[in-house]
């Protein structure tokens, strides 16, 4: 196997440290702990680890340091860290260029962890040494920070996936189902910074991809098990960036095919997601009365879960049905049931999909039931606390919950202040792209036309407008 830990003396990483800035190693070791948390990664990073990077031992980091590290420095490739290009330190080439020592020396892997989690020697969890994995690994893997348009998400995609899937089906290991699972953190990641609209379609080729190594079967159950997860958790991403880009009946295909997973791998959890997403999708699509029974069937899927923040969620999910429905006293119960979930803290069982639900979320869900009460200040003041609250990286919800705003305020009468947040919107689509948003901006364009005569609503309209035209 090849290896990026060397055995004579290291060039230091004098990049990596330069991004280390002032803060201790253990005190960076825990920040990226905390990224790592945040996008569903596991690492066991240490101030031991950080040493051994910056020493120039860790050349080439794995692929879960490296998504981490791409989150944390935002516009760095990992040669702007400092780091090996992966092909010289591991793979195929990098076994041709190296000579196998008669007695390998690896560093003992602490309990607990991976072998590569706190060194660099290759993974085997990885990556098999075979073509077809090799495959695989362009297919989910490669990565570029410039991945934000169709062009380069397609390179990040890497073949068609009916070459991939055509000779993946020789051996289904652990090296694809670590592919899966690369892929949804990826396409998430994606979403969160710059919305549906650019990716959807090509983010659908690793889904097919992961369907096709389901139906070659792998060697052991706990791989297939893990197949079945991360391809379901697939089907659920590609679902939401189809509901976000407004193709609502491929995003519930995508849902009821995330569904059947669950039910056929006996998957509580993938089973909770997947009614969670159809209730959100039926709300939007004006389907209120399917929203509630959604969301009630992935409370029960859920309630074995020990995770009050997934209830929570859940039960946010039944009150847009609810408000949907006019039903207030209903949509009142399930927003008290959810804040008080909320309030039970987070847990170790919270799905890792879950990372955008904190309080900037619960304010603007309770914002979108007020609305559809027809409540437009309440809805407002809970709206602005969601854009005060949320968290720089989710750009996507920023915009979002902006926009939400920026309706609930033209709805209430104040067309100055509905003005300034649908400017602030325009702002943000500069990065994002999403249907869903741009169709609220439009909403809220229409409502403030009757303000055309006013200086702030001419001036949006007038951006609006301008924006709205085909280049």
């Amino acid at each position: 196997m090849a290896s990026s830990y060397r055995h004579g003396p290291f060039v230091p990483n004098l990049a990596f440290r330069q991004l280390r800035g002032a803060m201790s190693p253990g005190e960076f070791a825990a920040a990226v702990r905390r990224a790592a948390r945040e996008i569903g990664e596991q690492v066991s990073c240490d101030a031991r680890y950080i040493g051994r990077v910056e020493s120039g031992e860790i050349r080439c980091p794995n692929y879960a340091y490296e998504r981490v590290f791409r989150y944390m420095f935002p516009g760095h490739e990992p040669a702007d860290m400092g780091f090996a290009p992966r092909e010289q330190v591991r793979g195929r080439a990098a076994r041709a260029g190296l000579a196998a020592p008669a007695a390998p020396v690896r560093p003992a892997p602490r309990p607990g962890s991976t072998f590569d989690n706190d060194n660099t020697q290759y993974d085997s969890t990885e990556f098999d040494s075979t073509e077809e994995s090799d495959v695989l690994r362009r297919a989910f893997m490669t990565s570029s920070t410039a991945a934000v348009t169709a062009a380069s998400l397609e390179a990040a995609l890497g073949p068609a996936p009916a070459a991939a899937a055509g000779r993946a089906v020789r051996r289904v290991g652990e090296a694809e189902a670590c592919a899966v699972e690369a892929a949804v953190v990826r396409i998430r990641l994606l979403d969160d910074r710059h919305g549906a609209d650019g990716i959807y379609r090509r983010a659908a080729r690793p889904l097919r991809v992961a369907c096709a190594l389901l139906d070659a079967g792998a060697r052991r159950q706990s791989v297939a098990d893990r197949l079945h997860a991360g391809a379901g958790e697939l089907a659920v991403s590609v679902g939401w960036l189809a509901h976000d880009s407004g193709r609502f009946a491929d995003a519930r295909s995508h849902y009821a095919e995330a569904l059947a997973m669950a039910r056929v791998a006996g998957d509580a959890a993938l089973e909770a997601h997947a009614f969670c997403n159809t209730s959100f999708l039926a709300r939007d699509a004006g389907r209120p009365r399917e929203a509630v029974r959604a969301a009630q069937a992935a409370q029960r899927a859920g309630r074995h879960l020990a995770s009050p923040r997934l209830l929570s969620l859940l039960a946010l999910r039944e009150a847009g049905g609810w408000a949907g429905l006019g039903d207030r006293h209903a949509c009142e119960g399930a927003l008290l049931r959810a804040r008080e979930l909320f309030a039970r803290g987070e847990r170790e069982a919270d799905p890792p999909w879950m990372t955008f639900f904190g309080e900037a979320e619960l304010e603007g869900l309770e914002a979108q039931c007020w609305s559809a009460l027809g409540e437009w200040p309440r809805a407002a003041r809970h709206a602005e606390r969601a854009v005060a609250l949320q968290d720089a990286h989710f750009v996507r919800n920023t915009a979002l919950f902006t926009a939400q705003l920026a309706g609930d305020l033209a709805r209430a009468g104040s067309p100055d202040a509905a003005a300034a947040a649908a400017g602030r919107v325009l702002d943000l689509l500069v990065g994002v792209r999403s249907t869903r948003i741009r169709t609220m901006l439009d909403t809220t364009a229409e409502l403030l036309r009757p303000y055309a005569a006013e200086p702030a609503a001419a001036e949006f309209l007038d951006r609006h407008g301008a924006a709205s035209r085909p280049v």
